[in-house]
């Protein structure tokens, strides 16, 4: 899976680098089909901000968060991201569970 962290006026440090790095594994034990993660660190006066869009098999998810501490808003968004992961491939297994059910009564 790729992985792109950039910043809009603000230096990507490697603690935060690697901060983000260490939960991208709650990613990647839901879904191993995942093409990319990008994330984009800013700032607006107080507020840290991080976007993320994650490009998965068949979907693209995209979640924002904003907090008062740059770590706590990428804990934020790698929150929202896995729980969007999470119904999408519910939704997925339960579309294939009604199908295969569907080909045994009728099929």
């Amino acid at each position: 899976m790729q992985f792109q962290l950039s910043g809009q006026q603000i230096e990507v440090t490697p603690a935060l680098r690697a901060h983000a790095m260490a939960k991208l594994d709650r990613l990647t034990r839901l879904d191993d089909k995942l093409k990319s993660l990008t994330i984009v660190l800013s700032v607006d006066k107080l507020q840290h901000r991080a976007d993320g869009t994650l490009n998965a098999v068949g979907t693209s998810l995209h979640a924002q968060a904003m907090e008062g501490d740059m770590y706590a808003s990428i804990d934020l968004l790698f929150d929202k991201l896995v729980s969007q992961l999470r119904r999408y491939r519910e939704k997925v297994a339960n579309k294939h569970q009604r199908a295969a059910r569907e080909e045994r009564q009728f099929g």
